[in-house]
C-alpha cells in the first residue's frame, strides 16, 4: 500500500518531532499549511515535513522565525525545500551567522575572564551589565549611602 498522500497533524507532529502546538502556531504564522476536511480537521501534504525540517535547522542556527517566513516565502505552494533552496537561503545568512559566531566567540572570551572575580559590577563586564554607567566610579554601591536608596 503506497504511504498517504497527506498528514493528520498526529501524524505531522510523530514523524517530524514537533509538538502539535507548535505545528498550529508555525500554521498561523504562515510557515506551513494545511487543508481542512468537511470535519474541520488539518490535513498536511507530505511536502510539509521537509519545510518542518528547514524551519527546525533554521532556528537551530538561531535564525528568527520571522526570516525564516520572509525566504520560505520563495517557495510555491505545496513544494517542499530543495538542496538548491537550502543551499541559496544558507548564502542569504551566511553573513548574520557569521556576525552571531563572532558574537559568541567574544562573549565566551569575555565570560572565561569572569571566572573567579565575583564582582558583577566591574569596567570589562559587558557580559553580565553591559550598560553599566556607574562602573567608571569604581566598585561598591553609589546609588546607595547610610540613609538608603536616592531618590532622583
Amino acid at each position: 500500500m503506497p504511504p498517504a498522500q497527506e498528514l493528520t497533524i498526529g501524524d505531522l507532529s510523530t514523524r517530524s518531532g514537533v509538538p502539535q502546538s507548535a505545528l498550529r502556531f508555525y500554521e498561523r504564522q504562515g510557515l506551513i499549511s494545511s487543508r481542512r476536511t468537511t470535519g474541520n480537521q488539518r490535513r498536511y501534504d507530505r511536502t510539509t515535513l521537509r519545510r518542518i525540517a528547514f524551519i527546525r535547522a533554521s532556528q537551530r542556527v538561531g535564525i528568527p522565525l520571522a526570516q525564516v517566513g520572509e525566504v520560505l516565502g520563495f517557495l510555491p505552494e505545496g513544494q517542499p525545500p530543495t538542496k538548491e533552496f537550502w543551499v541559496r537561503a544558507s548564502e542569504c545568512w551566511q553573513e548574520a551567522l557569521d556576525d552571531r559566531i563572532t558574537q559568541l566567540q567574544r562573549m565566551r572570551d569575555r565570560f572565561t575572564s569572569c571566572i573567579g572575580c565575583g564582582c558583577l559590577s566591574f569596567e570589562e563586564c559587558a557580559l553580565v551589565n553591559p550598560d553599566d554607567t556607574l562602573g567608571d566610579r569604581g566598585p561598591g554601591a553609589h546609588l546607595l549611602d547610610a540613609r538608603g536608596p536616592r531618590t532622583n
